[in-house]
């Protein structure tokens, strides 16, 4: 009885109908990394559907940055019929590789090629539109986030991420796969923006075509990544677009009381957050506006 009132109403179907995260066991993945691939294809996906690759932190997986009630990119994709995928870390302790030259390098065959292989899966089995790629993640995943734009630039459209590192700051002088460095954690890795500019065309060497452009966040009371950190970036991605590391405009307590925003040129912007530790918070509604969904 109960069955037939549910299936008349509807409820089963929408029910038995309802998104989730699955693994997607074969990605074509020909790097050495064996990062895991999840999805997540809301039920009312747009035609030529949006992507939105998002990269956890360390100490999770992407079961549990899904699951996390912090992290509202779900919600985004339920609501807007965009895809999101989720890239879960192979290695101890669940960090990313942002420190191996195989990571570092584009076709390395490291973390960053098998998220790579993700989205070139992800255009052809669910017809993403290639022009609509974006990237976001926090932490560790914002440290992914940034070698990404440096080392597959030909496949993202714009890059949100929260509470990272220069690409390339992590480099280990051994060339261990998915090493901490102290030296960048603690804000003493410093360069002039040519030299910032230098690490991300090394990582591609004789890409000339577009890039990603980058909205970078931070906070100003960050103990795990220091707040330097947050200058190293915007020196390296003002220098990779050519443009003044001075601010073109720049609103205070947008998108959130304390939080100033710095736009440099359209393609660099760094929104700084007074107060707020590791990690930011993920903004959905301003990296949804940065992303342009």
């Amino acid at each position: 009885m109960l069955f037939a009132i549910l299936a008349s109403t509807g409820l089963l179907a929408s029910t038995a109908m309802a998104a989730s995260l699955t693994q997607v066991p074969n990605y074509n993945n020909n790097a050495t990394s064996k990062a895991q691939m999840y999805v997540y294809k809301p039920d009312n996906v747009v035609e030529n559907p949006p992507l939105v690759v998002v990269i956890h932190s360390c100490q999770s997986s992407a079961q549990a940055y899904f699951q996390n009630s912090a992290i509202p990119w779900r919600q985004g994709s339920d609501k807007k019929g965009y895809i999101t995928v989720w890239p879960s870390s192979p290695n101890s302790g669940t960090c990313w590789d942002v420190s191996s030259k195989r990571s570092l390098t584009h076709l390395g065959g490291g973390d960053s090629q098998a998220i790579a292989n993700m989205i070139l899966y992800a255009i052809s089995e669910y017809k993403v539109d290639p022009e609509r790629v974006y990237v976001t993640g926090g932490s560790s995943g914002a440290m992914m986030s940034n070698v990404l734009a440096a080392t597959y630039p030909e496949l993202i459209k714009a890059v949100s991420l929260y509470s990272g590192v220069a690409a390339g700051c992590f480099v280990s002088s051994s060339g261990g796969v998915d090493q901490w460095n102290n030296t960048c954690s603690g804000g003493q890795s410093r360069a002039t923006p040519e030299k910032w500019k230098q690490v991300v065309l090394d990582m591609y060497p004789g890409y000339e075509g577009p890039r990603p452009k980058m909205q970078i966040w931070h906070g100003s009371a960050d103990s795990t990544l220091a707040p330097q950190n947050y200058q190293e970036e915007i020196k390296q991605w003002t220098a990779v677009f050519n443009v003044s590391q001075e601010p073109t405009s720049s609103v205070q307590n947008y998108p959130k009381q304390g939080y100033t925003t710095n736009n440099f040129g359209d393609f660099v912007q760094g929104i700084y957050a007074q107060g707020v530790g590791h990690s930011v918070p993920s903004n959905l509604t301003a990296s949804e506006i940065w992303f342009g969904l």
